[in-house]
């Protein structure tokens, strides 16, 4: 799944362009079942991590520095990343299985930072967000919440005002521990 947007806003909170980055894919094409980190085949393991970085973490550099310009024109720009708690070193255990979708969420999170620090004496806000255990083709439709449900951080985040966070990691119940 890879979902980004672009879109003009107005709203009471901001007034802006944002970006939300839904790029996420946990598994390589054609692969059904998730395999344990020590189980992929040597053969195959650069690969699978390599699809998988491809999509969450390269993509994402690619499609923030083809808006930037963009971005840069509007009085106050947000860019939002979508990572998951699975990045996070100490809201949850690892999960063997998802080591190149949690590591790459991860890498993802470090961007922001990144994105934050070198815009941080600009308009914009650049955050990471996680949606929670949403019901998407991504873990086949298991998930607790729905997509809607787990927009709603995303928005949160994309129409913060002037003084709100920059560089940070939320859900919905507030900032993550990275």
């Amino acid at each position: 799944m890879s979902g980004i947007q672009s879109k003009s806003l107005k709203t009471s909170r901001c007034t802006g362009v944002f970006q939300v980055n839904n790029a996420g894919i946990a598994r390589i094409p054609g692969q059904v079942d998730m395999v344990p980190l020590s189980e992929i085949p040597v053969e195959d393991a650069a690969k699978q991590f390599a699809t998988i970085y491809e999509t969450n973490v390269f993509a994402v550099v690619t499609v923030t520095n083809a808006f930037l310009p963009l971005l840069r024109k509007a009085p106050a720009a947000r860019i939002v990343n979508v990572s998951s708690t699975l990045a996070s070193f100490t809201k949850i255990k690892p999960v063997s299985a998802y080591a190149a979708y949690s590591s790459s969420k991860t890498a993802l999170n470090a961007l922001t930072s990144h994105y934050a620090a070198e815009l941080k004496d600009t308009p914009f806000k650049v955050n990471s967000v996680c949606p929670g255990f949403c019901a998407t083709d991504l873990n086949n439709y298991r998930g607790t919440k729905s997509a809607s449900e787990g927009a709603v951080i995303a928005v949160t985040m994309a129409t913060l005002p002037a003084d709100g966070p920059t560089g940070g990691y939320f859900d919905d119940n507030g900032p993550i521990s990275w």
